[in-house]
């Protein structure tokens, strides 16, 4: 599992003009799920994403978590996250998960991360989704699990 994680100061997802979920400051994550991905996987990430210091302490160093900040959490399903792009110029997504595989797993991201922290908030698994985000720092990373 891939997840692209941005320290927000906002972010929001919206689907049909209904916004499906939202954070103040925070993590927004676009999770991209991958062939070999497993339930392993999701707890692997799960354990980054809640653990992985992107947040300033007082010093203004990078050493607190999401936990520690007291931030929210953004989950949006992201396919083309799983693309090659190494060869050519068009995507391969020959290594994503098919979809059934991909939206348990996001699924399973989902439940564990609301189990593990109150703050989570979602888009909609393989919709059209709509994304807006303030992006704090800019601060981005990417994230294997």
């Amino acid at each position: 599992m891939k997840a692209l994680i941005q320290r927000v100061r906002h972010a929001s997802v919206t689907v049909d003009d209904r916004e499906t979920g939202a954070i103040d400051h925070g993590l927004l994550a676009l999770i991209g799920v991958e062939q070999e991905d497993d339930e392993q996987s999701v707890e692997r990430l799960l354990h980054k994403l809640l653990h992985y210091r992107v947040f300033s302490d007082r010093d203004g160093k990078m050493n607190l978590n999401l936990q520690q900040a007291e931030g929210g959490l953004l989950l949006v399903s992201q396919f083309t996250l799983a693309a090659d792009t190494r060869k050519g110029l068009r995507p391969s997504f020959s290594s994503a998960a098919p979809p059934a595989v991909g939206q348990r797993l996001f699924d399973a991201l989902v439940e564990r991360a609301r189990a593990a922290w109150p703050r989570v908030a979602t888009g909609e698994f393989g919709a059209d989704m709509q994304v807006a985000l303030v992006n704090d720092g800019p601060v981005t990373f990417l994230l294997e699990g």
